[in-house]
């Protein structure tokens, strides 16, 4: 019973990380490939501050991650269970 507790907790906890409009179409974006912020900004319509909480919020939950190259950040999904649903989601609402 305990396993199922902590398991629900940490599927909770995902959900409400994707929870968001505006995460999604992050992660929509993300699910075709390796995007830099600026094709995010462009691809989401989304002001530059929104697109940086959002980004730093998918991260802190080990959802996405990015490269550094000079002065380009460019994020990808790193979370191999998040692909698969995302995945899900991409061809259901993308």
């Amino acid at each position: 019973m305990q396993d199922l507790t902590s398991s629900s907790c940490d599927a909770a906890q995902f959900l409400k990380a994707i929870a968001s409009p505006h995460r999604l179409r992050i992660l929509c974006l993300l699910s075709e490939g390796k995007k830099n912020v600026t094709e995010i900004i462009e691809g989401t319509g989304l002001p530059q501050t929104s697109v940086s909480q959002h980004l730093k919020k998918l991260k802190s939950e080990g959802i996405i991650d990015f490269e550094r190259s000079h002065r380009t950040l460019t994020y990808q999904i790193t979370d191999k269970d998040a692909a698969k649903i995302l995945t899900v989601l991409y061809k259901r609402f993308c």
